[in-house]
C-alpha cells in the first residue's frame, strides 16, 4: 500500500514547483517538510527575469507582486579597485525575458505562496514532518522515507518515487550516496534584512573585495537584503557573534559604511554554506533530485531560485514516465533522460558561475574583468542577461567575448 504516488521532500521552490506541475498532470503528489509556513530562510530572494514566467504559469507572480515584489531593472557590481559594472535587463541586444525586471520578495512570503499553488493543483501539503532517511525495496530501489512527525512519532510514508528537493543539505541527497563537491571558493553566507539602507534602488548591488562579497537588493515592505559571502576560513569568527561579523565587515568599507549608517537590521542573522555541491547524477532507482538538492555551486549569480523552479518543470515529465514506465528498466531510462534534459539547460549557465567564481576568486582577474565592462556597456548587458536566465550563455562564452574581455584594454 502505498501513500501518494509521488512523495517530494521539501516545500520550498524546487519542491513546490515539481509538486504543482505533477498535480497538474493528474499525479498523487505529496510535499512533506520539516518546517510550517511561513518560514524564513537565508537566501538573496532574487527572481530572475525568467523565473516569472514559471511563477505566472503557477499562477503565482500577480500574488507575489500583490505582496510588494520589489522590481530590479539590472545589476550592478564593484570590483575591488572601486571600477563599477551596470547591466540592464532590458537592453539593446535584443534578448527579451519574460518580464523585463527581475522580482525580489522575502523568502517567507514567496514559499507561502507558491506552496500555496501546489496546494490549489491537488498537491498534499504536510508540514512539521523531518524525513531522516529513505526506504528501500527488495530490488533496492527507492520506495517511501522513513519521517518524524513533530510530536516525535516516527512513520514509513511509502511511494513509488521520492524526490529530493531539501536543499543544500539534503537528506534524501546524502542518504543515496551520490553528493560531490566541485571546485569552487569554499564560502559561507550571513544573510539579513535592513531597513534605511542609503542609495538602495532599482539596481541590485554586488560589492566584491578581497575577502569576501556584500549583495544589496530591495525587497518588499522597503526592506533591503544584504547578504555577506566570505571565505570558509572566516566561518569560527563568525559563528560565535555573526551580527557583529557583518557590522564590523561593512563598516570597514569606506564606500560601505556611510550607507549604513543610519540603517537598522531588522531580523536576525542567518547564516547558510559551504557551498559548491552537486549530485554526480540527479537520479537513482525510484528517486530525483532537484533544485539546491541536486546543484548549487556559488550564489553570486543568484541563479538558485530560477534554477529550482525550472528543475520542477522539467522533472515532471520525466516522473509521469516513470510511473508510467511497465518495468524498472523503462523507469530508470525516463529519470535518466531527466538529468540528461537538465544538464543540457543547466550546462552553459554552469561553465558561466565557474568563470565568475574564479574571477571573485582571484582579485587581479576581477579588476581587469570590471575595467573592461564598465566601458562596454553592451557586453555588460549580455552578462547581466546571462543571471537574468534568458539570455543564452554561450553569447559570454563565445571566443569573442572572452577575449575582449581578458585583452589589455587599448
Amino acid at each position: 500500500m502505498t501513500d501518494a504516488q509521488v512523495l517530494v521532500v521539501g516545500g520550498g521552490p524546487a519542491g513546490a514547483s515539481t509538486a504543482w506541475h505533477l498535480a497538474r498532470a493528474g499525479v498523487d503528489v505529496v510535499i512533506l517538510d520539516r518546517a510550517r509556513f511561513p518560514r524564513d530562510k537565508p537566501c538573496a530572494e532574487y527572481l530572475s527575469p525568467e523565473a516569472s514566467r514559471i511563477l505566472a504559469a503557477m499562477g503565482a507572480l500577480s500574488r507575489c507582486e500583490g505582496a510588494g515584489a520589489a522590481t530590479l531593472a539590472g545589476m550592478s557590481v564593484r570590483a575591488p579597485n572601486g571600477a563599477c559594472i551596470r547591466g540592464d535587463f532590458a537592453a539593446a541586444h535584443g534578448f527579451r525575458g519574460f518580464r523585463d525586471r527581475g522580482l525580489a520578495l522575502r523568502r517567507h512570503l514567496l514559499d507561502a505562496i507558491v506552496l500555496d499553488s501546489a496546494r490549489a493543483a491537488g498537491a498534499r501539503v504536510e508540514e512539521g514532518v523531518r524525513v531522516t532517511d529513505l526506504a528501500y525495496d527488495a530490488r533496492g530501489a527507492v520506495c517511501g522515507v522513513h519521517a518524524v512527525n513533530a510530536d516525535g512519532r516516527s512513520r514509513v510514508l511509502r511511494a513509488p518515487l521520492v524526490v529530493g528537493a531539501d536543499g543544500l543539505r539534503s537528506v534524501v541527497l546524502r542518504r543515496l550516496g551520490l553528493a560531490r563537491h566541485a571546485w569552487a571558493p569554499r564560502r559561507i553566507a550571513l544573510v539579513a534584512h535592513y531597513e534605511g539602507v542609503e542609495g538602495a534602488g532599482a539596481y541590485g548591488e554586488m560589492h566584491v573585495e578581497h575577502d569576501g562579497y556584500l549583495g544589496i537588493a530591495r525587497v518588499d515592505g522597503g526592506l533591503a537584503n544584504v547578504a555577506l559571502v566570505v571565505p570558509r576560513a572566516h566561518a569560527r569568527r563568525a559563528a560565535g557573534d555573526p551580527a557583529g561579523f557583518m557590522d564590523r565587515w561593512i563598516a570597514a568599507r569606506a564606500h560601505l559604511a556611510p550607507r549604513f549608517a543610519r540603517a537598522a537590521r531588522v531580523s536576525s542573522v542567518r547564516a547558510t554554506g559551504p557551498f559548491a555541491q552537486h549530485a554526480r547524477r540527479a537520479w537513482a532507482p525510484g528517486a530525483a533530485l532537484v533544485g539546491d538538492a541536486a546543484a548549487f555551486y556559488d550564489p553570486f549569480t543568484g541563479e538558485g531560485i530560477y534554477a529550482a523552479r525550472r528543475g520542477g518543470e522539467l522533472g515532471a515529465p520525466a516522473l509521469c514516465d516513470a510511473l508510467a514506465a511497465r518495468t524498472p528498466r523503462a523507469a530508470h531510462a525516463a529519470l535518466a533522460a531527466y538529468d540528461r534534459a537538465r544538464r543540457r539547460a543547466f550546462a552553459g549557465k554552469w561553465k558561466v558561475e565557474r568563470v565568475i567564481a574564479l574571477a571573485v576568486a582571484f582579485p587581479a582577474l576581477m579588476n581587469h574583468a570590471a575595467r573592461t565592462l564598465s566601458r562596454r556597456k553592451d557586453m555588460a548587458d549580455l552578462l547581466v542577461g546571462v543571471a537574468g536566465d534568458f539570455v543564452p550563455p554561450r553569447e559570454v562564452l563565445s571566443w569573442r567575448y572572452l577575449a575582449r574581455l581578458v585583452l589589455p584594454l587599448p
